[in-house]
């Protein structure tokens, strides 16, 4: 097969979008690309092995609208996925296909064919959060010992700077400056973004006496603030061993505090962070800013209010509606005015 007929081919594009546009022009994290391989992979399956065309025979061409179409009733019937999901499996299909059109104007048709079909309807639920009882013997919940002790430093570090677990776990003792009169962390954030968080009192206490312990009193600049020990060898903490770490002191903390949530991860301390600044008065730009938001409509999802904030702004709203009056204090020029007076 020539270059120019592979060239045609729907998946000749895949290896490059995965490999270099989405790390190394798009600075998209190994996550992400991670996810975008697993939809295309996908597709891939549909094509050969529902659909039964090879892939050296499959198209830009034939890539249709009704193609897709069916694609996406195949993953709602056939494989039973959720609505999100289905969702992710089209947007990284119309997303590659975007990418081709950008250097290839000819496939513009076959992108605004895919570009139509239907994202599904999905349930916006409120995600849990940890209420500060909950929260007070969460983080207590770790015994302590020199493990408990490191347990302990891992659940504050995830609620103080509302990081992302993968946040976390990358970084290293470079990273981290306690001996500033304001302590501060870098974070490596997603797309290669980088942000300074800042540290409360409670926090470097926490931090000075786990990195005392763990890397002692020389300690190496470039190891991982959090590790394992595998074969006598310092390696990242695992995203799952973190994972076990959270559910393991929520379940303590559940012990004593009903109203902890049935099922806890790493990102609902950064949910329960971001949602307790704001209850705070915190502004939405700033919490956006702490949590590496490019756009403070992402971070609106964490504005939720306590039952008391919502309790006393209906309190106001009756007040308001029992005595109209209320209303025009200050305003006699408009009052006046309303009356043709």
């Amino acid at each position: 097969m020539d270059k120019k007929q592979f060239s045609g081919l729907f998946f000749s594009k895949t290896k490059d979008f995965l490999d270099i546009f989405l790390p190394k022009q798009s600075n998209r994290s190994s996550e992400t690309v991670r996810a975008y391989r697993i939809s295309l992979n996908c597709f891939y399956d549909y094509v050969t092995e529902t659909a039964g065309i090879s892939a050296v025979s499959f198209r830009f061409s034939d890539c249709t609208y009704d193609f897709v179409l069916g694609y996406s009733q195949f993953l709602q019937e056939q494989k039973k996925l959720a609505a999100s999901t289905v969702n992710q499996r089209l947007a990284a299909l119309k997303t590659y296909l975007k990418y081709v059109t950008d250097a290839d104007f000819s496939m513009v048709q076959v992108y605004l064919a895919v570009k139509k079909v239907p994202l599904l309807r999905t349930e916006k639920l409120q995600r849990p959060i940890i209420e500060k009882d909950g929260l007070s013997a969460f983080l207590a919940a770790p015994p302590d010992t020199r493990i408990g002790n490191r347990d302990r430093t891992l659940l504050v570090m995830l609620f103080d700077t509302a990081v992302r677990i993968s946040e976390l776990l990358e970084i290293r003792i470079r990273d981290i400056s306690l001996m500033a009169s304001n302590p501060t962390i870098l974070i490596h954030g997603k797309g290669r973004k980088q942000r300074v968080v800042s540290l409360n009192e409670k926090t470097v206490l926490h931090l000075r006496e786990y990195v005392a312990s763990f890397h002692g009193k020389v300690p190496n600049p470039d190891a991982y603030l959090f590790y394992t020990t595998i074969h006598g060898e310092r390696m990242k903490m695992s995203v799952r061993n973190a994972e076990r770490i959270v559910k393991k002191y929520a379940g303590i903390a559940r012990e004593t505090v009903s109203e902890m949530p049935e099922n806890c991860y790493p990102h609902m301390l950064r949910r329960s962070r971001a949602s307790g600044l704001y209850r705070d008065g915190v502004p939405i730009e700033m919490i956006a800013a702490i949590l590496g938001h490019s756009s403070s409509e992402t971070t609106k999802i964490y504005a939720i209010p306590s039952v008391e904030q919502m309790k006393e702004a209906l309190k106001i709203d009756q007040d308001e509606t029992d005595n109209p009056e209320h209303l025009w204090e200050g305003k006699e020029d408009q009052i006046r005015k309303m009356f043709g007076l």
